[in-house]
């Protein structure tokens, strides 16, 4: 099974780079999630790396040999599409041998692979069923074996799921990284769905405007992003601006719009402009002593978590979670609360050159 290297890879149309000397390594049996906002790159990316896309400089290399001169047949890659591409003229069966077949492997040898294929995902009672038959999960799960039936070492998938509805599509999920990992494959997974991301990823790549701006395991990403933009891209986050006025051996107190807030962090000196990152998750609503006062402004019902928005000052709110069941009983909007941020959950950042919010855009 293959390691993939991408050296230095650019992509650009005009004056537009899509790509922007982009650099990863994904390790053999790995599977990779890429992930960003829309026209980051990710799609284009995992096309170069299939050959669809021929890039403007840089290189790809699987299982050691620069591939960028080969055609997409002669890389070993399986390629799956957002739009579910079964032949429909095709039964299962014939759509999942079609790679075997086009080679002209031996007939036991396709049998074997078949009637394997279709134990892995399922649908031996549907082998004769035609696309337009099956359910969109079924389908998409027909277009994978495709994909790996012919020998792929390498399984490339660009929103493999995003068509599907949203039940079928997390269930599919599951299936999906079982029978990668079944196959001892390597995998590329490029998605918009940050939980789909997270939820079955060894590591994740997050791209931005042609570039990766982090990489790391899903747990890094959200607990210690090293990035404003991956704090605020993957999960949720609430932002603060402040100066440090307090500083020692555990930790800092930030001044933010007149509170003094705390943080574990004891690497900033006193005067210092930070940035301060904490989910909402991690935030509490509390009647006695606090770090930071406001306003109720929202209670927002969005199934398994209740959000409390809370308006501290002018253009500073504060969101607040909590499990359906365990949130705070009385409050409503209008009413006076106070929020405390335990300091070990608060993430610091230098101020962004650009400004926060240019830094944080999706745009």
């Amino acid at each position: 099974m293959p390691q993939v290297e991408i050296v230095g890879l650019t992509k650009t149309y005009g004056q537009i780079r899509a790509l922007d000397h982009v650099d990863l390594t994904i390790r053999d049996r790995e599977y990779v999630s890429i992930i960003g906002p829309s026209g980051c790159g990710k799609t284009t990316l995992i096309k170069c790396i299939a050959g669809i896309i021929e890039p403007t400089e840089g290189e790809i290399r699987i299982d050691g040999r620069v591939v960028n001169d080969l055609k997409p047949e002669e890389r070993g890659v399986g390629y799956v599409f957002q739009e579910i591409a079964l032949f429909p003229n095709m039964n299962v069966w014939d759509n999942i041998t079609y790679g075997p077949r086009a080679k002209g492997w031996p007939a036991e040898r396709i049998r074997h692979i078949g009637r394997e294929m279709l134990e892995m995902i399922g649908l031996q009672a549907r082998y004769n069923s035609y696309p337009d038959e099956l359910s969109g999960g079924a389908s998409q799960k027909t277009a994978v074996s495709r994909a790996v039936s012919s020998g792929a070492i390498l399984l490339l998938l660009d929103e493999p799921l995003g068509a599907l509805d949203s039940k079928v599509r997390t269930d599919l999920r599951y299936k999906v990284r079982r029978l990668v990992q079944d196959l001892g494959l390597t995998a590329i997974h490029v998605t918009h769905d940050q939980e789909e991301a997270m939820s079955i990823s060894d590591r994740v790549v997050v791209m931005r405007a042609g570039k990766i701006v982090e990489e790391g395991s899903p747990m890094q990403l959200y607990s210690v992003p090293r990035d404003v933009f991956t704090a605020n891209f993957v999960g949720e986050a609430n932002f603060l601006q402040g100066a440090v006025v307090e500083a020692g051996e555990k930790g800092a107190i930030v001044e933010v719009s007149g509170y003094r807030v705390g943080t574990g962090d004891s690497s900033r000196g006193v005067g210092e402009e930070v940035v301060l990152c904490v989910r909402p998750e991690f935030v509490s609503i509390e009647s006695g002593e606090s770090a930071l006062r406001g306003v109720i402004a929202e209670q927002i019902f969005q199934g398994s978590v209740v959000r409390y928005v809370i308006s501290v000052s002018e253009g500073l709110t504060i969101s607040a979670d909590y499990p359906e069941g365990l949130e705070p009983r009385g409050l409503n909007p209008g009413d006076g609360v106070g929020i405390v941020v335990p300091p070990e959950k608060v993430l610091v950042y230098e101020p962004p050159r650009e400004g926060l919010a240019k830094a944080i855009s999706l745009e």
